[in-house]
């Protein structure tokens, strides 16, 4: 039977989570419509080749990073929808077929073009991880996976100035012919930004972005108030970055923005930390 579709995950040395990832994808209620495609971002060491079962296609590629593992893993898909998702990302038994009623469902309903409809399922933390207050600060404030923010939509398409914030390639799927056309940026080394990038050029194509909450996720990857405020400070370092490769992204504080974070910046709170990190990142790149 030719497959449905395309699952790309892009690994590095994460074998273990890897293969509970893998093994929730053949819990799937269509897995035989399935193709399963891992590319591992850098040279393996052997263990993840060795977790990889049969049927389930991989390869390495030189170290770049996960935006150009998606875009090596498109160019091998063969059906017609691929699904991103990370090797961190359990689905729901049935949110690949989710996916799949979403696509048809929207373009009989809508008779909108298939090539110009992305699906987003709904991720949520693990609970098995143990969610920290941060964890569910970032998820309250969309900081990583704003969910509560397009709650309004679901089951509908996304406000075409709002869409492409909501660009997760955690668990996202769009058209495998869309993907290989509007393709993630390979210029860029920093972590942070390119799934909002990318979802921007989406938009500009005219690509819709439809929210369907019952294709669910789980994110199995425990953050820390150290990690997160690292992480913060990454983002900062790459937005500039980023800002300048693509001027159309509107994500750099400015103007009263800036006003705001600067001053929330020196207030000890769970905000105040996180813009106070944001903010020297942005200022180490801006000295560079």
């Amino acid at each position: 039977m030719a497959a449905s579709l395309s699952i790309i995950i892009p690994t590095h040395k994460r074998a273990q989570i890897l293969k509970k990832c893998l093994e929730h994808l053949e819990q799937q209620t269509i897995r035989d419509q399935l193709e399963v495609i891992v590319v591992h971002d850098g040279e393996d060491d052997g263990e993840t080749r060795g977790i990889i079962p049969s049927g389930v296609t991989y390869f390495s590629i030189p170290k770049s990073q996960q935006g150009v593992a998606r875009n090596r893993g498109v160019d091998r898909a063969t059906a017609p929808i691929v699904l991103f998702i990370g090797d961190d990302i359990f689905l729901a038994p049935d949110a690949c077929e989710k996916h799949l009623k979403a696509h048809t469902r929207v373009v009989g309903a809508t008779h909108a073009s298939p090539l110009q409809t992305t699906v987003l399922g709904f991720t949520t933390w693990d609970p098995a991880v143990g969610i920290t207050p941060v964890m569910r600060w970032l998820e309250r404030t969309g900081w990583q996976f704003g969910y509560p923010k397009i709650a309004t939509y679901a089951h509908n398409f996304l406000p075409e100035d709002l869409q492409h914030r909501f660009t997760y390639t955690s668990n996202i799927s769009l058209p495998t012919s869309t993907a290989k056309q509007i393709r993630f940026r390979e210029d860029v080394s920093l972590y942070g930004w390119e799934d909002i990038e990318w979802g921007l050029r989406l938009k500009e194509a005219g690509v819709k972005l439809f929210y369907e909450p019952d294709a669910k996720a789980l994110h199995h990857h425990r953050i820390t108030m150290e990690e997160s405020l690292k992480r913060m400070e990454t983002l900062g370092r790459s937005l500039p970055t980023i800002s300048k490769i693509n001027p159309k992204l509107d994500r750099m504080p400015k103007g009263w923005k800036l006003l705001l974070y600067r001053i929330f910046s020196v207030v000890p709170s769970m905000r105040g930390t996180h813009y106070k990190a944001f903010l020297s990142g942005i200022v180490g790149t801006a000295k560079r």
